[in-house]
């Protein structure tokens, strides 16, 4: 496990000790857990990235001009 140091605004560090006490945590597990969620959002975006490419590279090609006109798109 890696230590980090962070400088931070008096407010700023108030305002944390706060949070961490009504959550009956600490200031560095309220860091450590944004950290920890940060890199689980990365891995879901990347996740979410490569599922969108696979997934357009199996559609069939595109090519522009194989859009429908205005009138065949409102067809009935």
């Amino acid at each position: 496990m890696k230590n980090i140091t962070v400088s931070i605004d008096d407010e700023v560090y108030r305002q944390a000790r706060i949070a961490a006490a009504e959550r009956d945590t600490s200031v560095s597990a309220l860091v450590r857990d944004f950290l920890v969620g940060l890199g689980r959002s990365r891995g879901d975006e990347v996740e979410a990235a490569n599922s969108l490419f696979a997934a357009l590279d199996q559609a069939r090609e595109f090519r522009a001009g194989d859009r429908l006109s205005r009138d065949e798109s409102h067809a009935r």
